[in-house]
């Protein structure tokens, strides 16, 4: 687990910003896989989920390792990941990106919800994905998935650098889902993605407004011309900024 605690002001800035600005802050730094992909919500709900990640892996079954006896074991890594995810975190589980089996049900999402945590997302699918989406807890998939985990996955190990989606995500980034879908910012960059982003949508808003109004693209986004930062500083003072 990361040292990183995700502090409230990161926290509302983040909020404030779509997965797409956090990619394009990320992308400046270089990093070009930070968002997993296909991982799209089950069901949209109002404002962005955000939270550190806590980890589970999946591997390809072994049918000898797998039958279904083994969810009596009370150390079982898929039921284990959800009593030890924190509050406040996101599930995040390494399914291969194989919808075909399913990464979890809707008990289980509902026991995460229940604990408090701040959602689930998997490069799989899940199981009982309508009631899923019922709940008020944010979970990201690829598509729903009918059969159990025993399928295909066995669940082998938690908090531990995991692969979802093509993105690598270590315990304690920061995941960060909206309806385009889920960005993991690793957690030493956190704060300073949180303060560029926040400046990032201001201006955004900013550009927004002047092409309802009528201003051409070119000189305006980006930024180029001496008259757009001029008019984007009168902006934020009339807004207080």
């Amino acid at each position: 687990m990361s040292d990183y605690v995700l502090g409230d002001e990161t926290r509302d800035r983040l909020k404030r910003a779509s997965t797409a600005s956090i990619a394009t802050a990320l992308f400046k730094r270089g990093l070009r896989s930070q968002v997993i992909q296909g991982a799209l919500p089950v069901a949209r709900k109002a404002g962005t989920m955000i939270g550190q990640a806590f980890t589970l892996r999946y591997m390809p079954a072994r049918e000898d390792r797998n039958p279904i006896s083994v969810f009596r074991n009370e150390d079982h890594p898929q039921r284990v990941a959800v009593e030890r995810c924190p509050p406040g975190h996101v599930l995040v589980i390494d399914s291969r990106k194989d919808a075909r089996a399913a990464s979890a049900g809707s008990i289980l999402v509902t026991r995460l919800q229940v604990r408090g945590c701040a959602g689930v997302v998997t490069d799989g699918g899940f199981r009982d994905a309508e009631a899923i989406g019922a709940l008020d807890i944010p979970a990201f998939h690829v598509r729903p998935s009918a059969p159990t985990n025993l399928t295909l996955h066995e669940a082998i190990d938690i908090d531990v650098p995991i692969g979802c989606g093509d993105a690598p995500v270590f315990p304690g980034d920061v995941i960060v889902g909206d309806g385009d879908g889920v960005v993991v910012i690793p957690a030493h960059l956190a704060d300073e993605i949180g303060l560029e982003c926040a400046e990032m949508e201001d201006f955004e808003a900013f550009v927004w407004e002047s092409v309802r109004a009528g201003h051409a693209i070119i000189g305006l986004y980006p930024p180029t011309r001496e008259e757009t930062l001029e008019r984007y500083e009168e902006w934020r003072r009339r807004r207080g900024g």
